[in-house]
């Protein structure tokens, strides 16, 4: 059975394991999370967001909607925004005292799990020694090792502090090397809120329906060019129109940012074909991906090495960072080393350096991988066959520890598609599974991630709980 948004074919992409490795990670933190101490019926009874719709309103007098990240507003799925107040293991509490099994994981970075004890205690020790230095420390020697020795393409790497800056500072190099202007992106894959990536974005723009934003100057996306994810035949139209003047393409190798959609078998090795033939740069933006999919990322996962990649998330272990990295005869050309200018004051500051370092060394211990597919697999084909037994239309897929699914027959293969879902049946199925104590993304296009930290108690209990709610839509 395959669970890959609809797919059809056979590969390993988004497949169900008909049986799946009994291996789990010799360390997982869940096993000090204690049990929700009241059931899934009592929650409903008990739950209330008034202390949650207090704080919000207060926020939105002095944050432009209330948030500092748009989907956070739950402005397309309604309902109170929930004000969280601690995270532990695979489970969240609100300042109300809902507590929820957690599939967002701070959005991708949390892959071991919330407040890891051992990480924990490695940031106080840091602590000690001063939160930032502006300077050199032997703590980005470390990670940039491990970091060069997982990801198949990096043989140098720059840290930064988001996966905005990544691609910024990737797509500016792509341009410096190329000496090209023009770039590839695919509809609904979203790079972060720089100008020219801001063309048929996916993430927060897909989800509040925005159009391309204002005050993004007509210069600054003129040199974008845009193609629907999986379709090959544009790209190379793409290439073909404008001979010698692209410096690169750049995706998301499983797209998280409307929703989950997974490449169709031989899309990346065409991709990677098709930038070798024209002298472009394919960068793979694995700020999702990196570390998740496998320990080398989706690089080593579908076997395809890009010229650049792009990380964040979980290599920061939950605090802010990201890096860009690829062959060292492009990197550099990054200042100091060469003429393409990008800096940082907080750039690998010693606090990220070190939950990343603690993070990865957690992610490499066996079993790892095979736990994050096994309970990943188990939720996505619970959840889809729970909606098609109680008569939605739904599809769903999963890759190792990320996942998705659409309130649509499917296939999805590419951002229309998604489009195509039930958004308003997504609206209501994500509240009365928050009323059950499961925490979902507050969007149709985003992707869900599972963690270290969660046991198979709370995969059956979301399973349970999605059952619940899909016979009350």
């Amino acid at each position: 059975m395959a669970a890959g948004v609809g797919l059809s074919w056979p590969s390993k992409i988004a497949r169900i394991p008909s049986s799946i490795p009994p291996s789990s990670p010799s360390r997982s933190p869940a096993r000090r999370v204690v049990r929700m101490a009241v059931s899934l019926d009592e929650k409903q009874k008990t739950f209330s967001l008034q202390k949650s719709e207090e704080a919000f309103n207060a926020a939105k007098e002095l944050m432009p909607g209330g948030v500092n990240s748009p989907v956070r507003a739950f402005k397309s799925v309604g309902g109170q925004p929930i004000v969280m107040d601690s995270v532990k293991g695979s489970h969240m509490w609100d300042i109300d005292g809902n507590e929820y099994i957690d599939y967002v994981g701070s959005w991708g970075p949390a892959i071991i799990g919330h407040a890891d004890d051992e990480v924990l205690a490695a940031l106080a020790e840091t602590m000690k020694k001063g939160t930032s230095f502006g300077a050199p420390c032997l703590l980005e020697n470390v990670l940039a090792e491990m970091v060069i020795s997982a990801v198949p393409s990096i043989e140098m790497v720059r840290m930064v502090n988001s996966g905005t800056e990544a691609c910024m500072g990737a797509i500016r190099l792509a341009r410096a090397f190329t000496r090209r202007e023009k770039i590839i992106k695919f509809e609904g894959c979203y790079h972060g809120h720089a100008d020219p990536f801001l063309v048929k974005a996916g993430s927060g723009v897909a989800t509040l329906g925005l159009p391309d934003s204002p005050g993004v100057p007509k210069g600054a996306t003129y040199e974008t060019l845009t193609s629907p994810f999986n379709d090959i035949s544009t790209v190379k139209n793409l290439f073909d129109s404008n001979k010698g003047e692209i410096a690169a393409v750049i995706l998301e190798p499983v797209v998280g940012n409307s929703g989950f959609i997974a490449p169709k078998p031989g899309f990346l090795s065409d991709l990677r074909e098709v930038t070798k033939q024209n002298d472009a740069l394919l960068v793979f933006d694995e700020v999702m991906t990196g570390f998740r999919l496998s320990y080398g990322g989706a690089q080593e996962y579908f076997g395809i090495t890009p010229d650049l990649t792009t990380l964040g998330k979980i290599i920061g272990g939950g605090l802010p960072v990201g890096a860009y990295g690829g062959r060292r005869e492009i990197m550099e050309m990054v200042a100091p080393a060469g003429p393409m200018y990008q800096a940082g004051t907080l750039s690998g500051n010693p606090l990220a350096m070190t939950a990343g370092i603690h993070t990865l060394k957690r992610l490499k211990e066996p079993g790892s991988y095979e736990y994050l597919t096994k309970i990943t697999s188990e939720l996505v084909v619970g959840i889809v066959d729970a909606g098609k037994k109680a008569g939605h239309a739904i599809c769903g897929g999963c890759v190792s520890g990320m996942f998705g699914f659409f309130f649509t027959e499917g296939p999805v293969y590419e951002f229309a598609d998604a489009k195509k879902s039930d958004t308003a049946k997504f609206a209501k199925f994500f509240r009365g599974m928050l009323e059950e104590g499961v925490y979902f993304a507050p969007s149709q296009f985003e992707a869900g991630f599972t963690s270290l930290a969660h046991t198979p108690e709370d995969i059956q209990r979301t399973i349970e709980a999605a059952e619940k709610v899909f016979r009350q839509l």
